[in-house]
């Protein structure tokens, strides 16, 4: 054997080397790979029902919007119609109703102070009679 043929077969066994320690990383490299592929698959599998309940959900949701737009203008009309009405009735009885309970309240307002003087008036008399009663008992005595 010659050195030529000596550093062939030293080549070669460190070839055979370096793929051994290179082919060790390589297949937990694979396995690893596997797992991976293996996990997003059972991602995939859990997440499709959740995003069909998802998009479920989000028709209804969208429907029960629409419900609640109609009720919002619904409320709005509502309220317009409750303005007018108040207007309406503001403009029909409001002013006739104040005037009705200005003069009611000046008609009870006079008729107190009619009797407030008649009583004022009788308590004078009564006063002017007792004066008089006094001075006649006065003089008769």
């Amino acid at each position: 054997m010659s050195a030529g043929e000596i550093a062939g077969l030293i080549a070669a066994g460190a070839l055979v080397l370096l793929v051994v320690l290179l082919a060790v990383p390589l297949l937990k490299l694979g396995r690893t790979l596997d797992e991976t592929t293996l996990t997003i698959r059972q991602v995939r599998e859990q997440s499709q029902p959740i995003l069909s309940q998802a998009s479920t959900t989000v028709t209804h949701v969208n429907a029960n919007l629409e419900r609640v737009d109609d009720i919002t203008g619904n409320a709005a009309n509502v309220s317009s119609n409750v303005a007018a009405l108040t207007s309406v009735f503001a403009a029909t009885l409001g002013s006739p109703l104040i005037k009705a309970a200005a003069f009611s309240y000046g008609v009870r307002s006079a008729v107190g102070k009619k009797r407030e003087g008649q009583a004022l008036a009788a308590a004078q008399r009564d006063q002017k009679a007792e004066r008089r009663a006094r001075r006649a008992a006065r003089r008769a005595a």
